[in-house]
């Protein structure tokens, strides 16, 4: 039935004049909505205000203010061949200065040390890998954390003590996951079992070419860690450790350099309470 032409008993009899509402009743609606629009706009810009507070932008978008550079062979303090910078509001790790990487590993880390916090980064590979890189090296990058400070590292250490989560890009055909576990100077449990080897592969997608990849952390001082992708956990483990078994509460977080070039966008997190779970 065409709906133009539905009826019922409710409805003025043919010829009957419609009531029409009072002008202060049209009025009273405008007023009503006008209200109830500018209560959802507060409320919204509310929330976004408290997610905004909720979160700690470990880099600012403009500089590396905050941050501490640590390249292997050189004292901390030192951005060796200026392998750090900000370009375009992104944190730049390039080679173009280099004749050949020969192993310079280096790390940037944050000012502060952190335990129980969620931790969000989106990175992307691009360009071509230094020469000199190793293999291995290639399209790989990670966030260090638990991590020690650069200043109680020595000159020719490769990489600080602390659990990495490591990210790798594609090689454009096959799997390689994203979002694993490597572990300098540390181990792990996973089902109730001490883990000494040194990587750990993730069950995540396998992220080709140079797009941007968004990865979060869910650290739980030394009771548990979880790599997670768009809301799917890819990796999970619990009591990291050093070597010699202590327990790892809290440390610096880093963003490593390993000689293929690597941007990040984002790094940002949200202190979470201490669980007694």
């Amino acid at each position: 039935m065409n709906p133009t032409y539905r009826c019922s008993q409710n409805q003025n009899p043919v010829g009957a004049v419609a009531a029409v509402p009072a002008k202060s009743s049209i009025n009273s609606m405008k007023i009503a909505y006008l209200l109830a629009v500018t209560l959802t706009f507060f409320w919204s810009s509310l929330f976004a205000d408290d997610h905004k507070k909720d979160w700690i932008q470990l880099f600012n978008g403009k500089d590396l203010e905050g941050w501490t550079i640590k390249i292997r062979g050189h004292n901390a303090g030192i951005n060796h061949n200026d392998t750090f910078s900000v370009k375009n509001g992104v944190i730049h790790i390039s080679y173009d200065k280099y004749e050949n990487f020969n192993k310079t590993y280096g790390h940037i880390f944050y000012k502060t040390p952190f335990s129980d916090y969620l931790l969000r980064i989106e990175y992307r590979f691009l360009g071509e890998q230094a020469p000199g890189g190793e293999d291995w090296a290639f399209r790989n990058s990670g966030v260090m954390l638990h991590g020690q400070t650069p200043e109680s590292m020595t000159k020719d250490q490769d990489f600080p003590n602390s659990i990495e989560v490591q990210f790798l890009g594609g090689k454009g055909k096959g799997k390689r996951t994203t979002a694993n576990l490597c572990t300098p100077g540390t181990d792990v449990m996973m089902d109730n079992k001490l883990l000494k080897r040194h990587c750990f592969s993730s069950n995540s997608e396998t992220y080709h070419g140079d797009q941007w990849v968004t990865v979060e952390i869910e650290v739980r001082g030394s009771k548990s860690i979880k790599h997670m992708i768009d809301g799917k956990t890819v990796l999970a483990y619990t009591k990291p450790q050093l070597d010699d078994g202590t327990l790892l509460d809290s440390g610096t977080i880093s963003l490593q350099s390993e000689s293929h070039p690597v941007e990040f966008r984002k790094v940002e997190l949200k202190r979470l309470r201490k669980s007694n779970k």
